[in-house]
């Protein structure tokens, strides 16, 4: 097999992954007792408040990110680690068939395959041991001497996935011809941007308004069907043709 040229790039939380690996971890470091009791219930609280239309899944993302950074200060390097080496074999098969479908076809076409999340880096990482992609990119902690967090953030990716991309595909001599991109908020619409194929995934309201003046392929999974909303019709997944 030779020299891998193109690049695809996924968003993870709500394109690959069917729900938040953040809300998982979260989840998981309140059971271990690593964070306090009382954080579950905001946790619940910002996932009911997305379920109940009191905002957007932008927010519930963003809100995600805040309760993190607010609990991970003098927490244990060590401990997010094993909380997120124990949580993500429960819930690793729990992806969409359409990223399933499209990820496979890519790795048959020798493309450099990488994905670019606002979760945290630990929780990315080990969920890269499923999807065995070339690079992810999450969100990464300041840690002190002692490997303990400080509650800084010292890379945050959502702020601008493009320029992760761009460095990545400078880095690596990737071209962007024939390359794909996948995501479901407005936090990728810069990233999608770049590619010559890019795709609206199950999109909130924002990014589905960007993608229909773009004229970008916008793709909704619902239950057992797969529709292709930029060609006005639906097919299956067993016949999608991507």
């Amino acid at each position: 097999m030779g020299k891998k040229t193109k690049l695809a790039v996924f968003d993870i939380d709500g394109t690959i992954f069917r729900k938040n690996l953040a809300f998982e971890l979260i989840n998981e470091l309140v059971w271990k007792k690593t964070f306090k009791k009382s954080v579950r219930s905001e946790l619940l609280r910002h996932y009911s408040n997305w379920l109940s239309h009191k905002g957007t899944y932008e927010d519930y993302r963003k809100a995600l990110v805040v309760l993190y950074e607010e609990n991970i200060k003098g927490c244990k390097k060590e401990d997010v680690v094993r909380a997120a080496q124990e949580v993500m074999p429960f819930h690793q098969d729990r992806t969409y068939v359409f990223a399933e479908n499209l990820i496979k076809k890519l790795k048959e076409d020798n493309y450099n395959i990488i994905a670019v999340s606002g979760s945290p880096s630990e929780i990315v990482d080990e969920y890269n041991k499923h999807l065995k992609f070339d690079a992810v990119f999450g969100s990464i902690y300041e840690l002190d001497e002692y490997d303990t967090y400080t509650g800084g953030a010292v890379f945050e990716p959502t702020k601008d996935k493009s320029k992760v991309v761009m460095q990545y595909a400078s880095d690596n001599q990737l071209t962007l011809d024939d390359s794909y991109g996948v995501g479901d908020t407005e936090s990728d619409a810069r990233m999608l941007e770049m590619v010559e194929n890019p795709i609206a995934f199950n999109p909130n309201f924002g990014l589905k308004q960007i993608a229909e003046r773009s004229g970008w392929k916008i793709i909704v999974e619902k239950k057992d069907v797969i529709y292709d909303l930029s060609l006005g019709q639906n097919k299956s997944e067993q016949s999608l043709s991507i």
